[in-house]
């Protein structure tokens, strides 16, 4: 009987046997076969190539965490700043009150917040010679007279004045009354008038029937007239 051949006995024996059999040049030819299909398959499935263009945002589609912020984001608040410093008058305040002195106080304020500011009236206090409605001017003197005090008057000026002795009712001429508080040229010229028409004056009430003058610039004047 024949031989049987001698099966290899090992991995590399039986691969260059195949070598053998297939042959060199085909062996490579088979080779360039596979790769040319893999590179063309890898061709056909491979994902595009990204451009700058696709990588921008599309007009007027805001991504999800975009819209997401837009929408948790609070409205936004126009803000204006602006220095606003109040005026202020400062005043001194004199006179019967409880504590005395220059007090600084909004524009606009009224001598009753000055006397406020100066602790209120004192108990000496003549409340009703002041005015505790005007309107107080920076650097003004606010004086609260004291009950029998002759009243201070306190002209635009800033100056006081207040007349030397009592002015005489029944004597006085245009001019000096002029001087007593809220009596002007056109006051002054009513009480003479009504003296004129009426006669001398019997007391000094009577002079709330002279046209111009009331109660309170009776009051304010009561305690420099006589008769």
């Amino acid at each position: 009987m024949p031989d049987r051949p001698v099966p290899p006995r090992s991995l590399r024996e039986r691969v260059e046997q195949w070598v053998q059999w297939v042959g060199p040049g085909r062996l490579v030819g088979s080779a360039a076969v596979v790769l040319s299909v893999l590179a063309g398959a890898y061709w056909l499935v491979r994902p595009p190539v990204a451009t700058t263009e696709s990588q921008l945002p599309m007009a007027g589609s805001p991504s999800a965490s975009t819209s997401s912020t837009l929408s948790d984001a609070p409205p936004a608040r126009a803000t204006t700043t602006t220095t606003s410093i109040a005026a202020q008058v400062v005043v001194y305040v004199a006179g019967a009150v409880v504590h005395p002195g220059v007090y600084t106080l909004p524009q606009g304020a009224r001598a009753n917040d000055a006397v406020r500011a100066a602790g209120g009236f004192s108990v000496q206090a003549n409340a009703d010679a002041v005015n505790l409605a005007a309107i107080v001017a920076d650097g003004q003197r606010v004086y609260v007279p004291r009950v029998g005090e002759a009243i201070v008057v306190e002209p635009a000026g800033g100056t006081s004045a207040t007349p030397s002795e009592p002015v005489n009712l029944n004597t006085a001429t245009a001019d000096e009354l002029d001087v007593l508080p809220g009596v002007g040229p056109a006051t002054a010229a009513s009480i003479i008038a009504f003296r004129d028409q009426h006669g001398p004056f019997s007391s000094v009430e009577q002079l709330s029937q002279v046209r111009g003058i009331g109660p309170a610039k009776l009051d304010a004047i009561r305690g420099l007239v006589t008769l």
